[in-house]
């Protein structure tokens, strides 16, 4: 019989667990909930409920994800991926390159910023391969997730478990204790990735603009009084761009929008054509018909009462500009932002041609702009940005674009200053997939913010320090040598990670505390493993795995290791294999684009719908049961 304690937290957990499955809501938001529930209860002291905060897991992935941000932001990981992908390669050798050098990354730096930096190059390497975007894209994401497994630092289950080992007094893992077995699984990971898996990905038509296929991008363009559109058939339009595939799939007239209009449908001057074209085919039809993307020709974001007022750019923004960096057509780097509201300094207003830049953003799940649209956020007015155009899945949107709710995984073509981008991906958390134009590389601080991290593994993996005081100790040689800015150091750590675990924590505690967690223990034990010690490891892996398939990987560790501790105590078995299960199993969120952010990351680009994950993920996952539990068994025997 349960005590009211015990019936009370997995009341908690199980609403907890509903309310991450049903996805409305941000994992950090429900995990705080439950802190709060927790606390409100009974079940967590009030004076133990922030405790989480300093805990040294939490600390440790904050600095490391600063000091991965070091590594972005100076060029050494560019520096390293130039070197390392062979640009004339085959199949074979590209994709071994290109996953190789993603697996190490993750093994010392967050990998989804390893993800992000990798993108840009995948994409070419899939131009050059042959391949659809998707079929180097998810390799690479699938690989970046497997190495992060191989070092304590890699990812936050790996980090969870080594506090938990050490809240039940055996003390932490060491920095290289993953790599036996993380590194096993992970090579024969990505080498059956690399030979086999690529095959069982499907060749999606990809939604991005300049190094993404055509029929990815919607937009709007302008007809002015003097293009030579007017008068023109729609049907007409696209046959004069017919070598461009680009479509017309809608209509603006008067305030009227018509989707799929009649092809024998005239057009008019201020017509607005909605067209979904790739970035050249869009080029070509502003060269063609003299005509301005909608979005360079607005005055404003909106007025007030939220109606659109959309005005002609004046003669002098319309004269051609030198687009000197930009390797984009010339006639999209023509185009500048528009007028902005908000009176700036004239050395602000007067921005050189260089410094005007294309870039393709991809929208996180944790992104600010999630259920907002252009006009929500004063898009114009605040940044002084555009937005051309939306990829969304290959689907047409029915509204206008700057009316459009942006979701996780739509790309965006951004135009205007690359400072200005700077600030909107810093503010924002959108990822830039187009070339890296944000951060002008610097020799001297990129070999700084290598060496500092490596001091920090280093004093890591010889015991000098624990983790969270050597890192900590390397964000402060950041500080001091600024291979962060200073205004960028807290931006730089994702917050909605660091109030989840942090959450997490003393709900964990809590199930140890009531001895719930022994009760799901004895309850899988002796029901799903019949008491089998070996059985009991594999029940543990597979559900961590299957957890963390639809909810945040930290979450299901950190649910998952007092439960686990459990088993192990119940069976008088060795502890050490069974948080090891649960970090290599909370790692392999294979199976949706929700499990984990490399996966989100690329359903956009790659074209893929959420069923399409399963057919390279789910022979991965066995694979990974297949050979991390025989290697578990050598190397933490029971």
């Amino acid at each position: 019989m349960m005590t009211p304690p015990q019936m009370l937290i997995f009341a908690v957990i199980t609403a907890m667990l509903l309310l991450f499955f049903w996805g409305r809501l941000r994992h950090d938001v429900v995990a705080f909930a439950a802190l709060m529930a927790c606390v409100v209860a009974g079940l967590v002291p009030a004076s133990d409920a922030f405790n989480g905060f300093s805990h040294p897991a939490v600390i440790t992935v904050a600095c490391v994800l600063i000091l991965s941000k070091g590594l972005q932001d100076t060029g050494a990981v560019d520096w390293l991926a130039r070197r390392t992908i062979p640009r004339e390669a085959g199949r074979f050798t590209s994709m071994a390159a290109l996953l190789g050098l993603g697996a190490t990354l993750s093994g010392f730096m967050n990998n989804v910023g390893a993800m992000a930096l990798l993108m840009p190059i995948a994409i070419q390497v899939s131009h050059r391969l042959d391949l659809t975007q998707g079929q180097v894209l998810m390799p690479l994401a699938f690989g970046t997730i497997l190495g992060g497994m191989t070092t304590l630092i890699g990812t936050p289950p790996n980090l969870i478990a080594s506090s938990f080992r050490n809240d039940a007094g055996l003390g932490h893992f060491s920095m290289f204790d993953f790599t036996p077995v993380g590194l096993a699984v992970a090579a024969v990971g990505v080498v059956f990735i690399f030979v086999i898996g690529w095959r069982l990905v499907p060749a999606r038509e990809a939604t991005s603009g300049e190094s993404f296929d055509p029929g990815a991008y919607v937009t709007e363009v302008r007809i002015p009084a003097n293009s030579k559109a007017i008068g023109l058939t729609l049907r007409g339009f696209e046959d004069e761009i017919e070598d461009s595939h680009a479509v017309v799939v809608g209509l603006l007239r008067n305030d009227v929008r018509m989707m799929a209009p009649h092809g024998g449908r005239r057009i008019k001057e201020n017509d607005i054509l909605v067209l979904e074209a790739e970035v050249d085919a869009l080029a070509e039809a502003l060269a063609v018909f003299d005509i301005k993307l909608e979005e360079k020709g607005s005055a404003a974001d909106q007025e007030p009462d939220g109606e659109d007022y959309a005005t002609p750019q004046s003669d002098a923004e319309q004269k051609p500009e030198a687009a000197k960096k930009s390797s984009l057509p010339a006639t999209l780097e023509k185009l500048r932002p528009g007028q902005q509201k908000d009176t700036q300094a004239d050395s602000d207003k007067r921005r050189s041609d260089d410094d005007i830049v294309l870039r393709e953003l991809a929208v996180l799940p944790g992104s600010t702009i999630v259920d907002h649209s252009a006009t929500d956020i004063a898009l114009r007015r605040r940044f002084g940005l555009n937005m051309l155009a939306v990829g969304r899945e290959g689907r047409p949107p029915h509204t206008r674009l700057r009316q459009l709710k942006l979701k996780s995984g739509d790309l965006l073509l951004m135009h205007g200053p690359s400072d200005a981008l700077f600030e909107f991906v810093k503010e924002t958390g959108c990822v830039p997939l187009g070339e890296r134009a944000l951060h002008m590389p610097d020799t001297r601080l990129a070999i700084l913010s290598v060496v500092i991290l490596l001091g920090a593994v280093v004093t890591t993996a010889t015991g000098l320090l624990p983790a969270a005081a050597a890192f900590g100790l390397g964000v402060l040689a950041t500080m001091l040598v600024r291979t962060v800015p200073l205004r960028q150091l807290y931006t730089s750590i994702d917050w909605p990670v660091i109030v989840l675990l942090a959450a997490l924590i003393p709900i964990a505690g809590a199930m140890q505390d009531t001895g719930a967690a022994d009760i799901l223990a004895r309850f899988l034990l002796d029901t799903v493993a019949q008491g089998n010690a070996i059985a009991a490891l594999v029940v543990v892996m597979v559900t961590t795995m299957f957890l963390s398939d639809v909810m945040n990987n930290a979450a299901t560790a950190a649910v998952l290791c007092p439960i686990a501790l459990g088993i192990a105590n119940t069976l008088g078995v060795n502890a050490d294999s069974f948080f090891m299960a649960v970090a290599i199993g909370a790692s392999c969120a294979f199976l949706t684009p929700i499990g984990h952010q490399n996966a989100t990351l690329i359903l956009g680009p790659g074209g893929f719908r959420f069923g399409d994950y399963w057919r390279l993920g789910l022979p991965l996952e066995m694979l990974v049961v297949a050979v991390s539990v025989p290697a578990l068994l050598v190397v933490w025997p029971l």
